[in-house]
């Protein structure tokens, strides 16, 4: 890509990391010719820490989600809404972008209403199969709105929408399976599964996967890297310690709340087993592992589950249903993935051929257009 030096751009989306993660992608993606980005989001939620990590300049917007009902709640939602929307449009006078890029979500609604006041031009990004209510709504007059799955386009009123893939972190191409074994003193020659629930963990995944962790060790000689989330990490090591005394000399498990280095975690498994966030999935299928997915029942609309059935469609991953998750079905699901290579081979081969690699590169060139001025 080449581009005018001094292009300023804002990416917002916010609150999940299905929504930043693929912000940030793009503002990398932005920047490596010289263009200036700006983050908008809210300051309290984790878009603030990670943007200002990599060194964005951040401009808060101070929006929370939309309350159900019409009620008390809902009335001071839209007058901080308003608000919101007014500080947008300061932001867009101030900085003056030649386009904004959202992913969606509520943290992505006020800057997009204010690229509509100040006809700023702007385009979207959603991450899920099913898509967001503030991407159904508000995309009708954005240049352009890119998409991960191709069964989304029917619910996108917006002729120019185009399925890219979601935009994911460049690392996915460059770290080799051998490379991130050996950041973790992992044994090449090992099958190795990852267990996670995002970065909250899953309450249900850890409790089945504790009842079969020293089994799937010790029996199946497999090799674990088990994240637990932050919020269940005490509660799982205190019920381990019960169970299975030794696992801290276990040279087969690594347990830990959250990897900042999910790109190594997964670049070094042949199995992984999570939820089926958007974004997770996307890297599963930039990551060459067999997947059996999980997912979260009580995400909104139903997310996960068209995402993870999307897969399943492709031959690309095993389902099991949350209400069905026990020990005895996840260990006969392993156990018959494990004894038959052939099918592990399959799914690697055909959660690959989902994989997107270029889509940052496409949706970043995309941004650049709309914003020539």
């Amino acid at each position: 890509m080449s581009e005018v030096y001094n292009n300023k751009y804002f990416v917002t989306g916010g609150g999940t990391g299905g929504h930043i993660y693929p912000a940030l992608a793009v503002a990398d993606e932005l920047t490596k010719d010289g263009a200036k980005v700006y983050y908008v989001g809210n300051k309290r939620n984790m878009e603030y820490e990670l943007a200002s990590k990599k060194g964005y300049k951040f401009l808060h917007v101070s929006i929370k989600g939309m309350p159900r009902g019409l009620n008390p709640k809902f009335f001071w939602w839209g007058v901080k809404l308003v608000k919101a929307i007014l500080y947008s449009i300061k932001y867009i006078k101030k900085y003056k972008p030649n386009a904004v890029f959202a992913t969606g979500g509520y943290v992505s609604a006020p800057m997009i209403f204010a690229c509509k006041i100040t006809k700023t031009p702007y385009m979207m990004h959603d991450c899920d199969a099913m898509p967001g209510l503030v991407t159904r709504k508000l995309c009708r007059r954005a240049k352009y709105v890119t998409l991960a799955f191709e069964k989304a386009k029917k619910f996108i009123p917006n002729r120019r929408a185009i399925v890219t893939g979601n935009p994911i972190r460049e690392d996915f191409k460059i770290i080799t399976k051998e490379k991130a074994r050996a950041e973790f003193n992992l044994d090449n020659n090992k099958l190795t599964l990852a267990v996670m629930g995002g970065s909250q963990g899953a309450k249900s995944i850890n409790n089945t996967v504790v009842e079969l962790i020293k089994e799937f060790s010790q029996e199946l000689n497999l090799q674990i890297i088990f994240q637990t989330g932050k919020k269940n990490y005490e509660g799982v090591i205190e019920y381990l310690k019960q169970i299975y005394p030794a696992f801290e000399q276990d040279s087969n498990l690594i347990v830990r709340p959250y990897f900042d280095n999910m790109v190594s975690v997964l670049k070094a498994s042949d199995i992984v087993i999570s939820r089926a966030g958007s974004l997770s999935l996307s890297e599963i299928c930039a990551s060459n592992v067999a997947p059996i997915l999980i997912p979260y029942p009580y995400a909104a609309a139903n997310h996960q589950r068209i995402n993870a059935k999307s897969l399943l469609e492709a031959g690309a991953c095993i389902y099991i249903e949350d209400a069905e998750l026990d020990p005895n079905r996840l260990r006969n699901t392993l156990v018959e993935l494990i004894n038959n290579p052939i099918k592990i081979n399959y799914l690697k081969q055909n959660s690959t051929y989902l994989a997107k690699p270029d889509a940052v590169e496409k949706i970043a060139e995309l941004v650049m257009n709309i914003g020539r001025r």
